[in-house]
Order: structure tokens, then sequence, then C-alpha cells
């Protein structure tokens, strides 16, 4: 068995209707001046609303920033990080959305508490100051990145994805709510599906997989396998938005604990250079990258009774 160190720190609160629990958990926190990280599409849903208003009727300071896009870049960085100094003394950082506004949110949490720039902390552990505490909600079932101490944030010039990591920037409470996934359009379902998907199977024939991140790709993998196509043609089926919203979070563990490998470094150039959408691209690399690491597929399927590659073809071909 080999090695593994093990640091769970984020609290994760399951269950449709758990956005209620947000005033709570800012209060735990000690939080007054909130700065809600989001998109335009998580706004114009509602989404936002239902998530502030109770806020501010508890006399809380809120403030939204919104200005964040599809990969986003160290601009959409440097813009946050303008906005939430102009607010004065911000003490709590919510990231409201899919994996581009929970990174904004970390990206903006570097920079507003440790200072410089963006691709000063590429890498892992250059924050030498603390950082805010955090609470991320995520309303796409894909990225995982409530559950991953790192920001994917590209340069604005280059579009090269730089990982930026460390532990300080971990939410450090989580709400997976199933309702906040329900007018999300069937291509960005897709999309994300597939991101999620890949995360599980790519995590587990990663080289540094160990027995934590097997045990969260495995359970990723079931609860992702058994809901994707469902989601698909029925979005009305709850029970499985809520495994694919439990799954991505599954999936994110396992790769805070091992990593990824060949179909996210093959992906990341399509997306820098050609604009791909990140879930697509890693969903036309990864039937290639498990075959090259085959060795470890037969274990996916003898021990789910479901066949990886196969699965993986029929993602491409869903989309």
């Amino acid at each position: 068995m080999k090695l593994f160190d093990f640091n769970p720190t984020i609290r994760v609160i399951y269950g449709a209707g758990s956005l209620v629990q947000l005033g709570a958990l800012i209060e735990e926190l000690g939080g007054k001046r909130i700065l809600v990280v989001t998109d335009p599409g998580i706004v114009n849903a509602g989404i936002v609303d239902r998530a502030v208003t109770p806020l501010r009727d508890a006399s809380l300071d809120v403030f939204v920033f919104d200005d964040t896009s599809e990969n986003p870049t160290t601009e959409h960085v440097d813009v946050g990080v303008a906005f939430a100094k102009a607010k004065g003394d911000i003490d709590l950082i919510v990231g409201l959305g899919g994996g581009s506004a929970m990174d904004t949110a970390k990206g903006i949490n570097f920079v507003l508490t440790n200072g410089g720039q963006m691709v000063d902390y590429r890498g892992m552990g250059h924050a030498e100051k603390p950082m805010l505490p955090s609470i991320g909600i995520p309303t796409t079932a894909g990225t995982g990145s409530e559950a991953q101490s790192f920001a994917l944030i590209a340069q604005a010039d280059t579009h090269e994805k730089m990982a930026c990591g460390d532990l300080k920037a971990r939410f450090r409470s989580v709400i997976l709510d199933p309702e906040l996934t329900e007018s999300v359009p069937k291509s960005v379902v897709a999309a994300t599906g597939i991101d999620a998907i890949s995360h599980a199977l790519e995590s587990y024939v990663s080289t540094k997989r160990n027995a934590v991140s097997c045990l969260f790709a495995l359970e990723a993998w079931r609860l992702l396998s058994l809901s994707f196509e469902r989601v698909l043609k029925d979005p009305s089926d709850t029970q499985a938005r809520g495994q694919m919203l439990v799954g991505a979070n599954f999936a994110g563990s396992a790769i805070e604990n091992a990593m990824l490998g060949a179909a996210h470094a093959c992906a990341n150039p399509l997306t820098a250079n050609y604009g791909m959408a990140h879930g697509e691209a890693v969903g036309l690399m990864l039937p290639e990258v498990i075959r090259f690491n085959g060795e470890t597929e037969g274990e996916l399927y003898e021990g789910l009774g479901v066949d990886a590659l196969t699965l993986a073809g029929r993602v491409v071909a869903l989309k």
C-alpha cells in the first residue's frame, strides 16, 4: 500500500434546499462583510437572490461580484480583487457557481490577503499569510473545485493555465444543494458531467493513486456512471442530479489526494489555443488515456461491473 497524507478540513453539507443553511455557516465563521463571487448566468437564474436576500435581511453587508466567465484568467482575479478592495474590509468569501466562479473566488482570496499577482501562487503552498474563510456552493456537477485546495487560473495574455494551490485556500464549508442544478442547460450538464467522470477515472489511474484517492474515485465513478445518462435524458430526475453533485464532489476529493494525468494535460492546450470547453476537451482525450492506462481499467470493470472505456465513448457521443 502506498503512503498517503489525508488532511480533511472541509465541512460538506448535502441535501435539497440546503442553501438555506448559508447564513448559519457564515455566522459560525464570523462573517459580517461578505463577498459573493459568481457569474451572470447564476444571477439571471435567480440563484444569487435566493442566497443573498436572507443574508441582507440579517443585516449582513453582501457585495456581489459577477464578472467571471468560463476558463477564468488573471484579469478576472485582478478585477475581483479591485472590486473587493473598493468595498472595504471583506471578511468572508462565498464562491457560488460552477468551477470558474469557485476558482475565481479562491484566486481573489490569494491576492487579496497575500498581495502580489496570481502567478506568485503557482504551485503549492506559496501563501505565507492567513487567508479569508470561504464557502463553496457549486451549481453544476462538474469540476469538484469545492473539494480542492487549488484554483485553476489562466494567464490573461497566453491563456496558459496555472494550478495555484494552498491548504489555506480550501473552502471551510461546502453546500451541495441539487435544487441549484435545476436550471443548468443540457449542454452544460453534459460538459461538466464529462469533466466529473474524467476526474474519477483519471485520478484512479494516476501514478499517485493511493488508498484514500481510490476510495473517493471508485464511489464517484459509481455515482456518476449510474446517473449521468439518466440526468441527460430526464433533467427532472432529482435523485440523479443529487448523485451527480455528490459524485462530482467525491471526484474532486480524489483529485485532491492523487491529482490527474494525461487527459487533462492534453486538454488544457486545446482550451487555451482553441477556446474549447474544458469538459469537451477532456472528454475528447479521455478514451485514449484510459486505453494507455489500461492495466487499471480492469479493476474499475470488475469492481463496478461498468466498462470505463465504453462509457467514456458514450459520454462523448451523448454530447
